[in-house]
């Protein structure tokens, strides 16, 4: 321990008088960075929580060559991820086959082989390489070893309060920065820097979290300080989802709302298969004899609303033009996905080869795209860029949690579990309607909870079929 500290002081001193010489104020983190460096190889599980405790104030960062990284998240989520690797090869013996072998894990790594297979054969090899590497350490970090760190409702409940105060405080800033410019929706993005890239990640986020946030009222006695606290904090999120004015945070909540009383009825089946049988009978119509041409906009008229009131309209009309833009790049993609249906243009390509492919008549002023920002449908940026079989093996882990899911829920016999579980379903439900308009699944925003929850189910399905195997056991040892 004195050595360290010897080595943390002269680090310090040196960090400190280099900075102070030559201007250079970033070196007084690197004693942070050393001392986090040695937390994190000496005991990781209080860095992992640190890490989801950093995501409410992570930034977005441009670098050099066009490429941006979330600070400080990405680099914990890279460190943590080598530093679990490590852990893997040295203590091998002690991870558990059951989470290595369970289904689950079966699909996430079958995702990835797929991804790896595209990349190959992408249209731009170092693009999707480095799609798959930030594919790879969100996989490592909040599935595998979230798995590992995340086993109980206890580790649960510390999760939560880690999220908590960050978000809150992050909203509160937010809402102040608001109410100086009087809530007006134009001026929403402005206010969420900079923490948040725009109003979407911020409501995302705030969406997402509201489940557990409202399940955790149920953990302390009713008017309890800690019940208080949780009921002020729900009462700041909400309001801080309806000033983000926006409408996929709205929609996916509600949906939460009805996919409570489908799961608690065991009727996700008919929930899916409905919502399949919707969908495909809505793009039948669409493509037959090129119907989806009628709904075109009026260029001239698709434009930017100031008022959230004119937005809602507009979008029924087909006037808003995040709306219209985002049907723009649909169309794009659906021709893209019969130009290259089995291994799609590459992971992460999206942006460099639609243009070729869109319809002009839905063309808006913003279609320039000069932030290259994506296909905004998750699902429909897997098929262009993964083929066929991305799509349908993504669909598979969706749909696959969604009914293993309920399936769990109703085998659970412990309410506490069984609430975490419902707490986790509703939390992927959020997320999954979040990307029907959305790609937030590569963002420090959204990412990390999508892999948590199917971590975190596979870790509670373990302790219920442990749970189950050792009533067996006893009552074979009765008779």
């Amino acid at each position: 321990m004195k050595v360290l500290l010897s080595l943390l002081s002269g680090i310090t001193v040196v960090s400190f008088v280099a900075g102070a010489a030559g201007n250079w104020y970033f070196l007084a983190g690197v004693p942070f960075l050393f001392l986090l460096a040695y937390v994190t190889i000496a005991d990781f599980r209080a860095v992992f929580f640190l890490l989801f405790a950093l995501i409410p104030f992570s930034t977005e960062v441009g670098l050099p060559g066009g490429f941006n990284t979330d600070l400080p998240t990405e680099p914990l989520m890279i460190g943590l991820m080598l530093v679990y690797l490590l852990y893997m090869i040295r203590h091998g013996d002690e991870l558990r086959a059951s989470f290595t072998k369970h289904a689950f894990t079966l699909l996430i790594l079958i995702h990835l082989a797929w991804i790896l297979v595209t990349a190959l054969t992408s249209g731009d090899v170092l693009v999707s390489v480095k799609f798959l590497l930030a594919k790879g350490w969100y996989v490592l970090t909040f599935y595998f070893l979230a798995g590992h760190v995340i086993r109980s409702e206890r580790q649960m409940k510390i999760l939560f309060w880690v999220i908590l105060f960050p978000l809150i405080l992050t909203v509160l800033y937010v809402l102040a920065r608001q109410a100086g410019q009087g809530f007006a929706f134009k001026m929403v993005d402005k206010a969420v820097r900079p923490f948040y890239r725009n109003h979407v990640n911020y409501a995302c986020l705030l969406a997402l979290f509201s489940p557990l946030l409202w399940y955790a009222r149920s953990w302390y006695r009713r008017f309890s300080l800690k019940w208080w606290v949780i009921a002020g904090s729900t009462l700041i999120v909400l309001l801080g989802i309806q000033f983000s004015y926006t409408r996929a945070a709205y929609a996916a909540i509600m949906l939460a709302i009805v996919a409570w009383f489908v799961i608690r009825f065991k009727l996700i089946r008919a929930a899916i298969g409905l919502s399949v049988g919707v969908f495909l009978l809505g793009i039948t119509y669409l493509a037959s004899h090129n119907n989806y041409l009628y709904y075109a906009p009026t260029y001239e008229k698709t434009i930017r609303y100031v008022s959230f009131d004119n937005l809602i309209a507009a979008t029924f009309q087909g006037k808003d033009i995040s709306t219209m833009e985002r049907v723009y790049r649909w169309i794009a993609g659906a021709y893209m996905t019969q130009d290259k249906p089995v291994f799609g243009f590459g992971p992460g390509t999206f942006t460099e080869f639609y243009k070729s492919y869109t319809v002009n008549d839905f063309q808006t002023y913003v279609s320039d795209n000069p932030e290259k920002s994506g296909i905004h449908c998750y699902y429909l940026m897997v098929f262009v860029e993964q083929g066929l079989p991305g799509f349908l093996i993504f669909l598979a882990l969706v749909f696959y949690f969604l009914i293993k899911g309920e399936q769990i829920y109703h085998q659970t016999r412990d309410p506490q579990r069984r609430g975490f579980i419902m707490v986790l379903l509703l939390t992927f439900v959020i997320i999954d309607a979040l990307l029907l308009i959305n790609d937030m699944i590569e963002t420090d925003k959204v990412g990390p909870f999508f892999f948590l929850c199917i971590a975190v189910l596979v870790n509670f399905d373990l302790a219920n079929q442990k749970e189950l195997a050792s009533a067996r056991s006893s009552g074979s040892s009765l008779v």
